[in-house]
C-alpha cells in the first residue's frame, strides 16, 4: 500500500513525463461489454479488500492485512454474511482462489521492499481446519499480489514488477502443512503501457500485477493491473501454456487501488474491486467467445508478450521505465506493512 502523501506527487511527476501513453493491442473476438456496480462494499472489517473469489452467487473477499487468516462471505448485496478464518497470522496476504474441494487458498505472498525469505499458502477448508505451506523462490524475493490455482490443483505465484516484467512460478511439489517447498520460474509475462487511467502510482500502475483468478469451469485465466485485465482462454490444467498465448485485455474503470479480480458464476463476466470504502464491485460483462489456448508453451522462463506497445519511441519508453523503476524503488521502503 502507498501512502497517499506519496502517490500525489509521484503520480503528478509521472503524469508529465508519461504524457505519451502506450496502448495494448485488445482482441476483437471476444470484447466486454460496458461496465457495471454490483453493488459496494461498506463493512469497516474490509478497508483493504485485496483477494475476491466466487462461489456460484456467493462471493468471498480478503483483506490485505490482519493478524489473523480471515475470508468473509458476502451476499448479492455486499454485505457480509459469514466468516472463515484460522488462528493462523499472515505477514502480508494479498489474493485468494478457491479450489474445487471448497478449500479456500490465501496468497500470504506480500513483500514489497523484497526480504522475505519466505512466502506462503494458507488453506482453509470446508471442515474448518487449516493448513500452511512456505515456499522459496529460486532466485530471492518477490512482490507478489496474483494467485492462480490450476483446475488440478496447483498454485501459480504471479510477480509485480516495477517495469511489468512480471515472473510466474509454480512449487516443485505439492503444498504440504508445515513443509516449506521450492518454487521454479516457469514463464516470463511483458506487460507495457496502455493508457488506461487509475491506481495510486500514475501510469506505472498500468505494469503492475495486483490480482489473478481461474474460472470455475477452468475455461479461463485472469490477471489484473491497477487499471486493465487480461483474460486467456485455458485448455486442462495447462497455465503456463495458456499465458504463452495472446490474451484480451479489458480496460478497467477508474480506481483508486484496484487489486481484487475473480468471475463472476456464468464463468465469463470479470468481477472487480480494490481498498477503500466504500469499495465498489464493478461487473464487467464478457461479450465474445475466447479463442482455444494453446495447449503448450514455454515452460524454461521465456517471456510471453502481451502487448504491442504504440506511440513510444523505443528511447522514451527506455527513460519512462527507468523514471518508473527510480521512483517506485524510492517510495518502496516506504510502504506501510506489518512488522514482526
Amino acid at each position: 500500500m502507498v501512502g497517499a502523501a506519496l502517490c500525489a506527487p509521484l503520480g503528478l511527476v509521472l503524469s508529465v513525463l508519461l504524457a505519451a501513453p502506450a496502448a495494448a493491442e485488445t482482441a476483437a473476438d471476444a470484447p466486454y461489454g460496458a461496465p457495471s456496480t454490483r453493488c459496494a462494499i461498506t463493512d469497516p472489517r474490509l478497508p483493504e479488500l485485496s483477494g475476491m473469489a466466487s462461489a456460484g452467487d456467493t462471493m468471498l473477499a480478503m483483506n490485505d492485512g490482519g493478524d489473523r487468516a480471515e475470508v468473509y462471505v458476502l451476499d448479492g448485496t455486499c454485505a457480509v454474511a459469514d466468516v472463515r478464518s484460522a488462528d493462523i497470522d499472515p505477514y502480508d496476504p494479498e489474493d485468494m482462489a478457491m479450489a474445487a474441494d471448497g478449500t479456500l487458498w490465501l496468497a500470504d505472498t506480500g513483500d514489497n521492499v523484497q526480504e522475505r525469505a519466505t512466502v506462503a499458502l494458507i488453506g482453509l477448508r470446508p471442515d474448518g481446519s487449516s493448513t500452511l505451506t512456505r515456499l522459496t523462490y529460486p532466485d530471492g524475493p518477490h512482490d507478489a499480489e496474483a494467485l492462480l490455482l490450476a483446475p488440478d490443483g496447483t498454485p501459480y505465484v504471479v510477480t509485480k514488477e516495477v517495469l511489468g516484467a512480471s515472473s510466474v512460478y509454480r512449487p516443485d511439489a505439492p503444498l504440504a502443512d508445515g513443509a516449506t517447498v521450492p518454487m521454479s520460474r516457469v514463464l516470463g509475462l511483458g506487460f507495457t503501457l496502455t493508457g488506461t487511467p487509475g491506481g495510486p502510482v500514475g501510469r506505472a500502475g498500468q505494469l503492475l500485477v495486483t490480482g489473478g483468478a481461474v474460472s470455475a469451469d477452468g475455461q479461463r485465466i485472469a490477471l489484473r493491473t491497477y487499471t486493465d485485465a487480461y483474460v486467456w482462454p485455458l485448455v486442462g490444467s495447462d497455465v503456463v501454456g495458456a499465458l504463452s498465448g495472446q490474451p484480451v485485455r479489458v480496460p478497467l474503470p477508474d480506481s483508486p487501488q484496484g487489486e481484487a479480480i475473480t468471475f463472476a458464476a456464468n464463468n465469463r463476466d470479470l468481477l472487480v474491486s480494490g481498498e477503500g470504502l466504500p469499495a465498489e464491485v464493478t461487473l464487467i460483462p464478457a461479450g465474445g467467445a475466447l479463442s482455444p489456448a494453446a495447449s503448450t508453451g514455454p515452460a524454461d522462463g521465456s517471456a510471453a508478450s502481451l502487448a504491442v506497445t504504440r506511440g513510444v519511441a523505443p528511447l522514451a519508453a527506455g527513460l519512462i521505465a527507468a523514471v518508473i523503476a527510480t521512483a517506485l524503488v524510492w517510495i518502496g521502503g516506504r510502504f506501510r506493512r506489518r512488522r514482526g
